[in-house]
C-alpha cells in the first residue's frame, strides 16, 4: 500500500481527490490538512459520511508518507513540496508553483517570489499523454492546469507532426464551470452574478495559465506568442470546453487530420476521439477523467478542435491520481473508472 497525504483537502480539488483515492485499492490516506478547519472532520465541511480528521499543515510529517498531494493556492505549495522531497516523499503539486521552468516568469505572472527555484529543473510537467516516461521517474510532478490540459491535448497531435502553421495564430476560446474559480467566495462567482449569465474574463494576455500553455507549445515545436487565449465563465458547476482554431496546410484533409489524432492517441485510456461529424460537449466528459476531442474542417487550411474535460477530474484530481499511478508503478487507470 502507498501512504499519501493531502495538503489543502477542503477545496473542491482536495475533496474530489479524496473521492477518487477512497476507491483506489493500493492507497491509504495518512493525513488531510485544512488551515481553516483544523481539528474538525471532513464531514463537518462537506455533506459526506467520511469522518476524516483535518489537521494543520504544521502538524504533519511528510517523511511518514510515500507521496504528498498539494492542493494549495499558487504561492503556498513551494514549502510543502520542498519539505516532502527533503524527507524522501514524492510530491504531486496541483498548484502552479512548479509548472513554469523559469522562476522569474513565475514571479512575473503570480506576483510572489519562488522560494524553491532549485527544484524547478527536476519538476516534470504532469500531462501523461505527452510526458508519461518522464513522470514515471519524477520526484516532483507539476500537475497541469485545467485550461492547459484541454488546450494542449487538442494541439499535441498536430504540433508533434509539425502540422500547425506557426506563422499564424492559434486561438482558444475556452469556457469553464464555476468550480474552476475555487471554493473561496467572490463577487464574480456569486450565484446572482453567474446564473443566467455568460462572461469573458482575463482575456488577452492576462490569464495565469497562458505562460504554461506557451511553454508547452514551444517545447512541442510551436511558436512563442502564437496563442490567443480567451477564457469565459459558464453558469454550470463543472467542466471545460475549449474550442481551438488553427491553420494547417491546405493539402491536409479532414480525414487525414482525424487519422493523425487517432494514431497519436491510440491506446490512450483517457482520450476519446469522436468520429468526424460529431462534436465534443461537456456532457461527454463531466464526472470522468476523459478528454473528449472532435475535429471540424470548415475550409481547406482551417481546423477547429473541440476539447471537453471535467476541470476537477482530468483538469485536476483525476489527472493527479493518473500521475500517482505512473510514479508508483501501478496501472495508469487504477482507481479511475474507464467507461
Amino acid at each position: 500500500m502507498v501512504r499519501v497525504g493531502i495538503y489543502g483537502a477542503t477545496g473542491y480539488t482536495g475533496v474530489e481527490l479524496i473521492r477518487i483515492l477512497r476507491r483506489h485499492p493500493a492507497v491509504t490516506l495518512d493525513f488531510a490538512t485544512s488551515q481553516s478547519n483544523a481539528g474538525g472532520s471532513l464531514s463537518d465541511v462537506f455533506p459526506l459520511p467520511w469522518d476524516i480528521p483535518l489537521v494543520a499543515e504544521g502538524d504533519t510529517d511528510p517523511g511518514k508518507v510515500d507521496v504528498v498531494f498539494c492542493c494549495l493556492p499558487a504561492g503556498k505549495a513551494m514549502e510543502a513540496v520542498a519539505a516532502a522531497v527533503q524527507r524522501g516523499a514524492k510530491a504531486i503539486d496541483l498548484s502552479a508553483d512548479f509548472r513554469l521552468t523559469d522562476a522569474r516568469l513565475y514571479e512575473q505572472w503570480y506576483g510572489v517570489a519562488h522560494t524553491a527555484p532549485g527544484l524547478l529543473p527536476e519538476a516534470v510537467y504532469g500531462l501523461p499523454e505527452i510526458h508519461r516516461e518522464a513522470i514515471r521517474q519524477a520526484r516532483i510532478v507539476a500537475n497541469p492546469g485545467c485550461y492547459p490540459t484541454s488546450v494542449l491535448l487538442a494541439l499535441y497531435p498536430l504540433l508533434k507532426r509539425g502540422l500547425v502553421l506557426t506563422d499564424r495564430p492559434i486561438i482558444s476560446d475556452s469556457k469553464s464551470g464555476v468550480s474552476g474559480a475555487g471554493r473561496s467566495p467572490s463577487l464574480k462567482t456569486h450565484f446572482v452574478e453567474t446564473n443566467e449569465n455568460f462572461s469573458p474574463y482575463n482575456i488577452g494576455r492576462k490569464h495565469r495559465h497562458l505562460p504554461e500553455m506557451e511553454q508547452e507549445i514551444v517545447r512541442l515545436g510551436g511558436r512563442a506568442g502564437s496563442l490567443i487565449f480567451s477564457p469565459h465563465l459558464l453558469p454550470v458547476n463543472r467542466g471545460i470546453l475549449s474550442t481551438v482554431y488553427l491553420s494547417v496546410e491546405e493539402s491536409q484533409s479532414a480525414d487525414s487530420l482525424h487519422n493523425v489524432f487517432s494514431e497519436t492517441y491510440v491506446g490512450e485510456p483517457f482520450v476519446w476521439l469522436l468520429p468526424l461529424g460529431q462534436l465534443a460537449t461537456l456532457a461527454h466528459a463531466v464526472h470522468s477523467n476523459r478528454c473528449v476531442l472532435s475535429l471540424t474542417q470548415p475550409a481547406p487550411g482551417q481546423l477547429i478542435v473541440c476539447s471537453a474535460i471535467d476541470n476537477l477530474i482530468k483538469g485536476a484530481a483525476g489527472q493527479a491520481v493518473q500521475n500517482l499511478n505512473l510514479v508508483c508503478g501501478f496501472d495508469e487507470t487504477t482507481g479511475l473508472a474507464v467507461q
